[in-house]
């Protein structure tokens, strides 16, 4: 391939990576969270939870028809969206904690385009062989063999991406009744199509982009170095031990080489297909899996563990001049990363004390402000409301409304002559009612006189209220 100085070109096409298979702590704890959480993602929508005869029975619902959100026992109306975003906010300090403390450990262990990776990696591993393997296979002309192995790759391929873009809609309608209408072609369309795009995308990135999307495609490489300083903890090379490298140990001149046998075992394993002895890279996600093919190897020749290794730069500088590096403890808690811990427990406090002490009915009243007031037969000044009723409980309730703020001031609703209503399961009931005040009283003549809407759930006692104005005519 011609290089982009000959060429004049300044498109460089992409070189495969073949990461190794490599065993170790830090691999073996990628296999468990790629597994927890591909689990939770796919199994998710199935759980059921039982929530009374008229209200869905599915533990995680996102109910754009009925517009809210099932959580287990919790479920968010629309005018409750601030526990979403308080939700979004912590996700944004728990990335900035964790990023503070363990440098892009999101990346390296979490991240969806890291988890579909390795899994598509993993196949790939299975099909066609480990990193030999599957060079050999690459650089071979196509043969039967070759359309073969590669064939069976896309299609289990395909399936994965297939269950994925299938999982994500499940979280947006009874999953079972869903399944069945897929199956059956009677879904609406726009399932069909939100499966589409997300298995061509889940195709395309985990098995052919993989790292130009970390490289290219993320804002995070960039934003990451405004949460990070020499204290926090991030894979890197103790080049200082390390160099010069060498690998023939046995030769005139070996006792001056370093620990490094210069086999090349970190480049093998990493999936961004970088060398970590060149120093901290855009690139690296720290997922450690160097720091497991370095021990192994350092094992392997009778040297010490940790030539790669989670280390921050202040324990560089001591290591350089012979001292002790600081406790791990001192590096994770720090002024930067107690205070994001602050903020984000802060934050889920907040909500959950918000979560605990929100009433399970609501009500929003909204004053017609066209005409403000009308003057009936008798003289009496009457003021016309929208008030919307939330019964937030799993059966029919029969809700009590009354005004106060004056004696004189009478409410009805309209419709009936009674000052109750029934608000169905678990829904919003608008409803209009009317405030009147006699002739002659303080509200009428007033310009305007504040009130107080009451409702009561005449099952449970549960009250409610919400302030607004009776507008009356001056003299």
């Amino acid at each position: 391939m011609a290089s982009t100085e000959q060429s004049g070109s300044l498109y460089a096409a992409r070189e495969p990576i073949f990461p190794r298979r490599v065993t170790g702590k830090f691999r073996t704890l990628k296999w468990w969270i790629m597994g927890v959480t591909l689990g939770i993602y796919y199994l998710l929508p199935w759980i059921r939870w039982d929530r009374g005869p008229n209200l869905p029975d599915q533990a995680v619902l996102v109910d754009l028809a009925g517009r809210r959100f099932f959580f287990f026992w919790i479920e968010i109306w629309p005018h409750e969206f601030y526990f979403i975003a308080g939700l979004l906010i912590m996700a944004g300090l728990g990335l900035f904690l964790f990023t503070s403390a363990l440098g892009r450990v999101w990346c390296g262990y979490a991240c969806p385009q890291t988890v579909w990776t390795d899994l598509f990696i993993l196949v790939e591993r299975w099909i066609e062989g480990d990193r030999n393997a599957r060079v050999r296979l690459w650089k071979a002309k196509w043969d039967a063999r070759k359309w073969r192995l590669r064939l069976t790759k896309y299609a289990a391929w395909i399936l994965i991406a297939l269950a994925t873009g299938g999982a994500w809609v499940f979280y947006f309608a009874d999953a079972p009744t869903l399944l069945v209408d897929l199956v059956t072609l009677d879904a609406r369309p726009v399932a069909y199509l939100t499966i589409a795009l997300l298995t061509a995308t889940t195709f395309v990135f985990g098995g052919f982009m993989r790292e130009q999307i970390c490289i290219y495609a993320c804002p995070w490489p960039r934003i990451q170095a405004a949460m990070m300083d020499e204290d926090t903890l991030t894979v890197a090379y103790r080049d200082w031990r390390g160099e010069p490298r060498g690998k023939h140990r046995k030769a005139k001149g070996a006792e001056a080489l370093g620990d490094c046998i210069d086999c090349n075992a970190c480049v093998n394993v990493c999936p961004m297909g970088i060398d970590i002895r060149d120093g901290q890279q855009m690139a690296c996600i720290t997922c450690a899996l160097c720091i497991d093919a370095c021990d192994d190897v350092m094992d392997k020749v009778g040297k010490p563990r940790g030539l790669i290794d989670y280390m921050a730069l202040t324990d560089e500088q001591a290591e350089r001049a012979g001292e002790e590096p600081r406790p791990i403890w001192k590096h994770v808690f720090r002024p930067r990363t107690v205070l994001y811990t602050s903020l984000w427990g802060g934050i889920g406090l907040a909500l959950l004390v918000a979560l605990f002490i929100r009433p399970d009915i609501d009500m929003t009243v909204a004053p017609v402000r066209n005409p403000q007031f009308v003057v009936m037969s008798d003289g009496d000044i009457r003021n016309t409301y929208d008030v919307r009723l939330r019964n937030k409980h799993g059966d029919t309730r029969l809700f009590r409304m009354w005004a106060t703020g004056h004696p004189s001031l009478r409410l009805t609703v309209e419709g009936t002559p009674y000052e109750s209503l029934w608000v169905p399961a678990d829904s919003t009931k608008l409803q209009r009612v009317y405030v009147t005040a006699p002739e002659g009283s303080a509200p009428a003549q007033a310009e305007a006189t504040e009130v107080r809407f009451w409702v009561e759930d005449l099952n449970t006692g549960d009250r409610a209220y919400v302030d607004s104005v009776f507008n009356g005519r001056t003299q």
